[in-house]
C-alpha cells in the first residue's frame, strides 16, 4: 500500500477535500492501486477499501481533470532533475484489449486496432532508465511505430545538450533519425540489413535499450495495464500515470 510517508509528497497536487467524505485521499489511492494490480473489476473491490462506486467516481473525476498527470509530472520532474541524462530509449509494446469491436468509437478517443493478435493497443515510451519515463502516448495496435514515435519527440522537442537516443530498428528511417538529429539527439540505431548505405552506430550505447523493456516489463506487472478494460483512451492514460507514480514512489532515487 501506499503509505503516509509516500502520500505526502504528493498530497498537495491531489484535490483538497472539503466537507464530510468517507474516504480520503490516501485510501481511495491504495483501493486504485488494488484495481491496479489485481486487475479486478471495480464491483469486485474488497469492502475493507470502501464503497466501490465512491471511489470509481473520484477515480473518474481526476482521470478526466487530469489530476493524476500533474502527479506524474511531479515526481518525474523530480527524479530527472537530480541526474542529468546522457541516454533516453524510445519503444513500444502492445497490449491487448478485451473483446469491445462494437464498443469502438463511443464517447472520446480509443487508440484501439485490430491486428494480427486481435484487438490491441501501443504504448509509446521515452524512457531515461528501467524506472524513469519521460514521455508516453498511445496508438492503434495496427500503427506503425515510427509515426508515433516522431510526434513523442517533437512533443520532448530540443534538448538542452546532446543526449544519445536508443531506438531499435523500427525507427531507422530517415525522417525519424534527421528529426532526432534537428532537436539535438544523438541517433543510435542499427541499420536494416539491406541498407545501401549502412552506418556505424554505438553498440556498447545501444546496450542500455535494455532499460526500456525493463520499465516495460514493470508495468505489465500491474494487471489493468497487462490487458486493457478501457474503452476510453483517458482511463487507460490514467492508470500508466497511476502505475508510473506508484513506481515512483516505491524506488525513489537517492
Amino acid at each position: 500500500e501506499i503509505t503516509e510517508e509516500q502520500y505526502r509528497l504528493i498530497e498537495d497536487c491531489l484535490p483538497r477535500q472539503r466537507g464530510n467524505v468517507s474516504l480520503t485521499n490516501l485510501q481511495v489511492l491504495n483501493a486504485i492501486l488494488y484495481v491496479t494490480e489485481q486487475g479486478c473489476k471495480w464491483r469486485g473491490l474488497p469492502k475493507r477499501f470502501g464503497r466501490w462506486h465512491t471511489v470509481y467516481t473520484r477515480w473518474s473525476r481526476w482521470s478526466k481533470a487530469g489530476v493524476l498527470d500533474r502527479v506524474f509530472e511531479r515526481l518525474q520532474h523530480a527524479q530527472v532533475v537530480r541526474v542529468k541524462i546522457d541516454a533516453v530509449s524510445l519503444d513500444s509494446t502492445s497490449i491487448k484489449a478485451i473483446p469491445m469491436g462494437p464498443a469502438l468509437k463511443k464517447n472520446g478517443p480509443q487508440a484501439i486496432g485490430k491486428s494480427r493478435g486481435g484487438w490491441t493497443t501501443k504504448i509509446h515510451l521515452v524512457a531515461a532508465d528501467s524506472r524513469t519515463a519521460i514521455a508516453f502516448s498511445l496508438s492503434p495496435g495496427n500503427a506503425h511505430d515510427a509515426p508515433e514515435g516522431r510526434e513523442l519527440l517533437n512533443r520532448l522537442g530540443p534538448t538542452a545538450w546532446p543526449i544519445h537516443l536508443l531506438m531499435d530498428r523500427a525507427y531507422e528511417g530517415d525522417n525519424t533519425r534527421q528529426l532526432a538529429l534537428d532537436l539535438g539527439f544523438i541517433p543510435v540505431v542499427p541499420p536494416k540489413q539491406n541498407r545501401l548505405s549502412a552506418w556505424e552506430y554505438d553498440r556498447a550505447m545501444y546496450k542500455r535499450r535494455n532499460e526500456i523493456e525493463r520499465l516495460f516489463r514493470r508495468l505489465k506487472g500491474f494487471r489493468r495495464i497487462f490487458s486493457r478494460f478501457e474503452k476510453l483512451d483517458v482511463m487507460f492514460l490514467a492508470f500508466i500515470h497511476f502505475a508510473l507514480i506508484v513506481e515512483s514512489l516505491r524506488y525513489p532515487l537517492a
